[in-house]
């Protein structure tokens, strides 16, 4: 049995290596970036005694304000009963609450405590040192042009009008 090489007829594919020229090749990247920073962010929020999961509500929470539930679920790709874990889990350590919407029974908004805005902050903190140390070996410049790169990816709409 042989294994046909890659040539000019063939077309590239995935192998998750570095110089990878298949179609697949920037999301394998962004995969693989996504799981070393959130496995550095994940050890700054352990003694904090959270998960990335509940950080990124308390992200979204301290900057929109008091969001209805539903919101959440979109605005973090979760699924509904992946949010109500989430909520619950940070009402249960005194970090959000929910609050009745007047004139509608069914639908609950979610609102960081202060124990929550205090917990961001000692989040911030603690991630400071790993975070310099997830881009310790790049060059002058390069982590902020990689923060401006993917910005300018994920938000590919910003500053058109």
């Amino acid at each position: 049995m042989t294994v046909d090489t890659p040539s000019e007829k063939t077309p590239a594919r995935a192998t998750d290596r570095p110089g990878d020229a298949s179609p697949f090749a920037l999301g394998l990247l962004l995969r693989r970036a996504h799981r070393r920073a959130a496995s550095v962010m994940a050890e700054a929020l352990r003694p904090l005694g959270i998960e990335l999961r509940h950080f990124g509500v308390l992200i979204l929470l301290a900057d929109r304000g008091p969001t209805v539930q539903r919101d959440l679920v979109q605005a973090t790709g979760s699924d509904k009963a992946g949010i109500m874990r989430v909520v619950d889990d940070l009402e249960s350590k005194g970090l959000a609450v929910r609050k009745a919407v007047p004139g509608d029974r069914r639908v609950r908004v979610v609102e960081i405590t202060r124990k929550g805005l205090e917990l961001f902050d000692q989040a911030h903190a603690a991630a400071e040192p790993l975070a310099e140390r997830l881009v310790a070996h790049l060059g002058e410049g390069e982590p902020q042009q990689l923060t401006d790169l993917l910005n300018r990816f994920t938000h590919p709409d910003d500053g058109e009008e």
